[in-house]
């Protein structure tokens, strides 16, 4: 029997370690073609984080991850997008200089992994945003 993956919300874990998974990729397909911005709003613990990670799987073309599930077979994997992924799971953020903190030092990881060349010296978020 397949371990039920409790507190788990990272989709290459799930799918490397053999956990359940009930499979929802079929979803990704239709969110990409179907829409331009959304708002993904559910209870607390409801599966968000885990749908937000197969999306950034999904598009950085993390095909042998979708191995037998419905996207393997609808998707095109041979191109890949950028990606720019914001958790907000860290911790309690009690103003708005802590969120904006945040969000520039999560920005700056992300240009750092995906080799950007950024303003690195930028301290806004419309300017650190802007490059990416």
């Amino acid at each position: 029997m397949k371990k039920l993956p409790i507190g788990i919300s990272t989709f290459s874990q799930i799918r490397e370690e053999g956990y359940c998974y009930v499979d929802k990729t079929a979803f990704v397909s239709k969110l990409a073609e179907s829409g331009k911005y959304f708002f993904i709003s559910r209870p607390r613990r409801f599966g968000k984080s885990l749908f937000i990670d197969t999306l950034r799987e999904a598009f950085s073309c993390n095909k042998k991850l979708f191995a037998g599930l419905a996207l393997e077979n609808i998707w095109n994997w041979d191109r890949p997008y950028p990606v720019i992924h914001i958790s907000f799971g860290g911790g309690v953020i009690k103003n708005r200089a802590e969120l904006d903190g945040d969000i520039l030092f999560q920005l700056g990881k992300i240009s750092e992994q995906e080799g950007l060349q950024t303003g690195n010296n930028r301290t806004n978020l419309m300017g650190k945003n802007g490059d990416l």
